[in-house]
């Protein structure tokens, strides 16, 4: 069995995978027999010759038509062998031996259902952008707990890894939704063993552009990342009442940012 699983789910995606696909390798120096999964939703693009010129070095690839992000996920977790697992959208990277530090952090905790760290958000040209959001993330990992998660979702999906145990339990990820799916999965993650902090470097960088998820549907993202909070919490919890604050705030902070950038 191997001690990781990382996923790649993709669908012309070719702008980035190339990039995406290399830090995941890169990460067989400190672990040889990391398994990797990379899961193609039929591209159009050149995703293929992307991904054939990596093949000997990929453990599967399937590419054939999927119901989006969600699904793709899903179907590379039912496949995935390792004892801890995670996903890697094919616009995002991997610091170099990210994956090493994190299987250290989670050998030493046995118990925990997940782990996070920092995360960098970048733009096209890999530059860091956004520092202030980042660092305003980083300002809850010290008081990170159940409650604190689900005040706010502090946790930057490129760089949550979680234990197979606990997926079994928590259940695979939820494909009615469109933007906050990983929010959702790592609520209920929490329930089974809480987390942990992988502490130092970012472990990932996640890449802002127009049309990444969060940057064409962050609406519907803080508001399915409510509604995730509400059915963890209940609805009239305190926690619950302070993501209700949070969620406009940060929205409201996001529809200006758009706005600043309509206007140059």
């Amino acid at each position: 069995m191997p001690p990781i699983t990382i996923i790649t789910p993709n669908k012309n995606g070719e702008q980035f995978l190339d990039r995406t696909i290399q830090s995941v390798l890169a990460q067989r120096t400190e672990i040889p027999d990391m398994e990797y999964i990379v899961l193609d939703g039929a591209s159009t693009d050149g995703s293929l010759e992307i991904i054939n010129r990596y093949r000997d070095l990929i453990d599967v690839v399937i590419s054939e038509p999927d119901q989006g992000p969600a699904a793709a996920i899903n179907k590379g977790l039912r496949m995935a062998r390792g004892e801890i697992i995670a996903w890697l959208n094919a616009d995002d990277v991997y610091h170099s031996n990210a994956l090493a530090r994190v299987l250290r952090v989670m050998d030493a905790s046995p118990t925990a259902a997940l782990c996070f760290g920092s995360c960098r958000i970048i733009d096209e040209q890999d530059r860091e952008i956004r520092r202030p959001i980042t660092r305003f993330k980083e300002l809850f990992f010290p008081l990170s707990s159940r409650f604190t998660i689900q005040s706010i979702n502090y946790v930057s999906q490129p760089a949550m890894f979680f234990r197979r145990q606990a997926l079994e339990k928590a259940g695979p990820l939820n494909e009615k939704l469109t933007a906050a799916f990983d929010y959702d999965l790592t609520l209920r993650l929490w329930q089974h063993g809480g987390a942990v902090r992988v502490p130092g470097a970012p472990l990932a960088d996640f890449r802002w552009h127009q049309s990444s998820i969060s940057g064409s549907h962050f609406q519907t993202q803080f508001r399915e990342e409510l509604q995730a909070a509400v059915r963890d919490a209940g609805p009239l919890a305190p926690q619950t009442l302070i993501h209700h604050v949070a969620r406009w705030g940060i929205v409201t902070i996001y529809a200006l940012m758009a706005l600043r950038r309509k206007q140059r």
